[in-house]
């Protein structure tokens, strides 16, 4: 059935390499629940998932993986895209798997500018870090670079100086929410923030005005746009289904350190679906086991603002983006507010 559902659909598969860190962000606490090198999933091990998916490699902090450059050998032929997040801290080795797998993705995280991000990420000079790291890349033939950022009600002040940054650069800019979950260890993250709002709003005109030079750039700035129509109604608080249907388990799963397949990364506890190790991704999900997490995904009121959900709901559904884009450069134009709608 997964076979038969992929020809339809890129799935996303986010591998998440190891639990151990060198940062201690304050919104996430795998660093203070590391794995052990030990347990960790060897990379043959990944060479089970079917061809054709669409992979991230996360963590933690990916290129702490002694055998970070096995595992990109293995998946980097057979994935329709393969992606790394990572802090840029080993400037060194993300290069060299640049250098070596040029047609990857890469998204350096940070969490605003200097003082910010690095206060955030107890980790210190880690902007200098991540922009050397960005400086470096833009030297190889790898061309799918850029930073990303967790939107959070303390780091909105630095979003459209980061955005400007990042045009001025010519490199990308991924967004993404501030989230409570079993994948992030926290419960206690606040989720909402009046005063982020009306910088939120700047961030996201400045999106719809976008003076990227290329054609491509500012569709992706647009498409950008409209996912961050989701995480400004979760940042105000909306309690309605303010984003598409959410697709985890059948658009995207996980699997951690240990090889375990969940359908999310956004519940409150880890919806265990089966192990990589024991099973084939196909049999895992049309288990018993995997039917009960999927009902459990049907039934979640959890209203996660994760990027992937929109983006499989953009390819399906277009004309959504393409009207709410339209109505609202119409709205700039008119020098009124944006619609959240």
């Amino acid at each position: 059935m997964l076979y038969q559902y992929m020809k339809k659909n890129v799935i996303q598969g986010s591998l998440i390499t190891t639990f151990r860190c060198n940062a201690k962000c304050n919104m996430c606490n795998i660093w203070k629940n590391p794995s052990t090198a030990s347990d960790e999933v060897p990379a043959d091990i990944y060479n089970r998932l079917p061809d054709g998916l669409r992979i991230n490699i996360t963590g933690g902090e990916a290129t702490i993986r002694t055998d970070i450059e096995q595992i990109f050998e293995n998946l980097y032929d057979r994935s329709s895209l393969l992606e790394l997040s990572t802090n840029g801290y080993y400037t060194d080795k993300v290069v060299a798997l640049a250098n070596r797998f040029p047609k990857i993705l890469i998204r350096v995280s940070v969490e605003g500018l200097p003082r910010v991000n690095d206060e955030k990420r107890g980790l210190r000079d880690g902007f200098d870090h991540a922009l050397r790291t960005i400086l470096e890349l833009k030297k190889t033939k790898c061309r799918n670079i850029g930073f990303s950022v967790v939107i959070s009600p303390d780091n909105y002040q630095d979003l459209v100086s980061l955005y400007e940054l990042c045009v001025a650069l010519d490199v990308e800019l991924a967004t993404s929410a501030v989230h409570n979950s079993w994948y992030f260890h926290k419960h206690d993250n606040v989720e909402t923030s009046e005063a982020a709002l009306h910088e939120h709003e700047r961030f996201v005109r400045a999106l719809l005005c976008s003076k990227r030079r290329r054609l491509k750039s500012r569709l992706k700035d647009y498409g950008r746009a409209y996912f961050n129509r989701s995480v400004h109604r979760r940042l105000r608080g909306d309690q309605g289904d303010y984003r598409p249907p959410c697709g985890a388990g059948t658009d995207f799963f996980f699997i951690d350190p240990w090889g375990n397949v969940a359908p999310c990364n956004g519940s409150e506890q880890e919806w265990v679906m089966g192990n990589i190790k024991d099973a084939s991704l196909d049999e895992i999900i049309n288990s018993e086991r995997g039917r009960e997490m999927l009902e459990r995904v049907r039934q979640c009121k959890r209203n996660c603002a994760f990027i992937v959900t929109e983006r499989h709901d953009m390819v399906r559904r277009p004309w959504k983006p393409i009207m709410w884009v339209i109505k609202n450069k119409w709205r700039i134009w008119r020098g009124q507010p944006l619609c959240w709608e």
